[in-house]
């Protein structure tokens, strides 16, 4: 700790110290993750819909895609999307001030990653004809993988919009009313896109998690923004 010449402490404050980390290249690089981490599920996601054989959408939802052979794409798709996901908590923790969301985002950002970790490390089970060969229809009985991968996804999407709300409160905190209101709309957008009934549930659900991670880009985008002219 360093005293000037009128012995007050030079040490740098808890703020100080609060935007070093917001403009530091690790932050930036923490920020960046959660960027990128939407458009590559996504794509690559979309690849396997399109060249997976006997894959529908309007059937199957995207957990199925870690059955098969090429199962492991998606396995993978969702454990780098987790932890890329992961990293941007810990890059919104670093870059948030004081205020609202400094805790609850980051916290919510990182239930969203765990659950994606935890859909693809624990895959669904067989169902609808998908793979090929096996029976149509839902399973009559759960294995333990087809459990957690039947409730953790679907909690930690909750999660996801969740912060939504969350962030939105430090939105219009920041005087960024607009932005706000529009986070709001995209939580509760997904939100219905994702209920697990009615017709198109599986492109419905594709779709609500395409906008969510849209969402997670567009703010990782504005962290950057903000924190570039801090």
């Amino acid at each position: 700790m360093n005293i000037d010449t009128t012995g007050r402490s030079t040490a740098p404050s808890v703020d100080d110290r609060r935007v070093a980390h917001a403009t530091d290249p690790m932050t930036r690089t923490l920020v960046t993750a959660g960027a990128v981490a939407g458009p590559l599920f996504v794509v690559v996601a979309l690849v396997q819909v399109f060249t997976r054989e006997g894959f529908d959408l309007t059937r199957h939802p995207l957990s199925l895609l870690s059955l098969g052979d090429l199962g492991w794409v998606q396995i993978t798709n969702f454990i780098v999307a987790g932890v890329l996901m992961l990293a941007f908590a810990v890059g919104t923790r670093r870059s948030l001030g004081a205020g609202p969301a400094r805790r609850w985002a980051p916290i919510l950002f990182a239930v969203y990653g765990i659950g994606l970790v935890l859909g693809g490390a624990f895959t669904a089970d067989p169902a609808l004809g998908f793979p090929l060969g096996t029976p149509d229809g839902y399973p009559t009985e759960w294995t333990f993988h087809g459990t957690v991968h039947a409730f953790a996804p679907p909690l930690a999407f909750l999660a996801l919009v969740a912060v939504t709300f969350v962030v939105a409160r430090r939105l219009t905190w920041e005087g960024h009313r607009g932005y706000a209101v529009w986070s709001r709309v995209i939580g509760i957008t997904c939100l219905v896109l994702c209920m697990p009934f009615g017709p198109g549930a599986s492109v419905r659900l594709f779709v609500g998690v395409a906008l969510g991670f849209a969402w997670i880009t567009a703010y990782a985008i504005s962290l950057l923004r903000t924190r570039a002219g801090a």
